[in-house]
């Protein structure tokens, strides 16, 4: 009798907004996670202001990991414009912060942008109207277009691989709600599910939007998780990471 392919088990959070003064809150939930997972997912919002400190610290938190992390940057890690900085400081052999790369662990293929707002399906922002507003929507067209590329290599590396997303900004409307409508054009951007559909994306993670859904679904079908560490506390879960289980 053939042997069951082993599930590789993805644990999944975002939002840590790490300060300076939290040297060894992290440490402990990550070798939790390394005990119960094969992978985790950092989706965005890693530092709380973007500082090169907070950067550090998180980086001496990560080498409680015994399992390869997988994550994004988020707006808060942008806040200073030091975001280069912090991804070169979070940066190791076991940590990889992706923004428009791709990486395969475990025979999973990752893909990773920070993603940008811009609205959801018919209230999604076009590109018209003053340079400032056509700026926006580029960027949410942008993010998608390195989403696409990222996606592309590893079916270039392996046509029949598995693919997941991982973004800061959500790819649709349902795992925002429950947040205020009017901030929506600013916690996501439909144009971000294209990507998931034309790739045969299995499942995307993301945070930002701490008051949104944990669950939802592009209109395509491809499962979207909001991991923001509140909606998981939210939900009941006594620690804030979502376990996702997927075959090779």
């Amino acid at each position: 009798m053939a042997e069951a392919t082993k599930k590789v088990r993805i644990a999944a959070l975002a939002d840590l907004h790490v300060t300076e003064g939290d040297k060894g809150k992290w440490a402990p939930l990550f070798k939790e996670i390394s005990q119960n997972a094969d992978v985790m997912l950092v989706c965005g919002d890693l530092t709380n202001t973007g500082d090169e400190f907070e950067a550090q610290v998180l980086a001496e938190e990560f080498k409680a990991c015994a399992i390869p992390v997988v994550g994004v940057l988020g707006n808060h890690d942008y806040e200073k414009n030091r975001h280069k900085l912090v991804r070169q400081m979070l940066q190791s052999p076991n940590v990889h912060i992706l923004d428009g790369e791709c990486i395969t662990i475990a025979g999973i293929g990752f893909a990773g942008v920070k993603g940008f707002g811009g609205g959801f399906d018919k209230r999604m922002l076009s590109m018209f109207g003053e340079g400032a507003m056509k700026a926006f929507v580029q960027e949410a067209v942008d993010e998608a277009l390195h989403l696409d590329r990222a996606l592309a290599r590893l079916e270039q590396e392996n046509a029949n691989i598995k693919k997941i997303a991982i973004m800061h900004y959500s790819p649709i409307k349902a795992t925002v709600v429950g947040e205020p409508e009017e901030i929506y054009p600013f916690l996501g951007s439909s144009r971000l599910a294209e990507p998931l559909h034309g790739r045969s994306v299995v499942a995307a993670f993301h945070g930002h939007a701490h008051a949104g859904t944990l669950e939802g679904q592009t209109a395509g079908g491809v499962k979207v998780f909001n991991v923001a560490r509140h909606i998981l506390q939210k939900a009941g879960y006594e620690h804030p990471y979502y376990l996702y289980e997927i075959e090779p």
